[in-house]
């Protein structure tokens, strides 16, 4: 019903002489290689576990005994963002030092996820997060105030010291196509396999941040999958960044709709 809505708005907004693209998306038929899964992407689950049916998101706390945080868990993302009700915390400032980093691509049947070398990292709280990888959600997971956006890419940072993990929540709205998201989208995989590495192409997660970095709401929270542990610090940046319809309907061609709804936020504080 969401993703209808998102596509009836966009398609008033295009017309359907811009439609009449959609068919024609390039193939990813890009000079690459094959590569184990890179060490920096999350380690997924054993159990198999998805967005519908008997292995959907309601479901996932039974699937396996490592998932139990999913249904027991009290900190559970992602959450409703109320505006209304968020603290004004004067929140430190975030400090982004990423760097260029070679295109390393993986469709894992959950998500396009990019797995990111290692140099890049976000500064909270005056401790360090590496930047691990960035995925995508279609719709958006977060919602705020009962309104999801199209998309919402995640950037995942781990502290490597204490383990605990910073994702960045970006949401995309239809607008212009993005030429930052467009190298990955060239290169995403149909199917869902094994990490590979495209050769000679390049790309810096500085071009997918919004122009105001500093405007954002943070709570704490859980990942978004199995096995759902609560070891996550949110920062959902207020400022959506522009994709376009075609690039919206490429992914829900490709991966589908892999957003968990949102949970109870059990007061916890959202702060801006």
């Amino acid at each position: 019903m969401r993703k209808a809505l998102f596509h009836a708005i966009a398609i008033s907004a295009l017309g359907a002489s811009a439609l009449a693209g959609l068919a024609f998306w390039p193939d990813a038929s890009v000079s690459a290689k094959e590569v184990e899964s890179s060490p920096r992407a999350e380690a997924q689950p054993s159990r198999h576990w998805g967005y519908e049916g008997a292995e959907g998101p309601e479901f996932w706390g039974e699937l396996a005994s490592e998932f139990s945080q999913c249904s027991i868990g009290t900190q559970q993302s992602p959450i409703d963002l109320k505006r209304a009700g968020a603290i004004d915390a004067n929140l430190d400032e975030l400090a982004f030092n990423y760097q260029p980093t070679p295109l390393d691509i993986v469709n894992n049947g959950h998500t396009i996820q990019v797995n990111y070398a290692p140099g890049s990292t976000l500064t909270l709280d005056g401790q360090t997060y590496d930047l691990l990888q960035f995925h995508f959600h279609d719709p958006s997971e977060h919602t705020v105030d009962g309104e999801p956006h199209p998309m919402e890419a995640h950037l995942v940072h781990k502290n490597s010291t204490t383990g605990d993990l910073t994702v960045v929540g970006i949401f995309l709205d239809i607008g212009a196509e993005n030429e930052a998201l467009q190298t990955v989208w060239e290169a995403m995989p149909r199917e869902a396999g094994p990490a590979f590495a495209v050769a000679d192409v390049k790309l810096n997660a500085m071009d997918l941040l919004p122009a105001n970095t500093q405007d954002f709401y943070r709570y704490s929270g859980s990942l978004t999958t199995p096995p759902c542990s609560e070891i996550v610090n949110w920062i959902v940046m207020k400022e959506p960044v522009e994709v376009s319809f075609q690039q919206v309907e490429r992914f829900a061609a490709t991966v589908g709709e892999n957003a968990r709804p949102t949970q109870a936020s059990n007061r916890r504080f959202v702060l801006d």
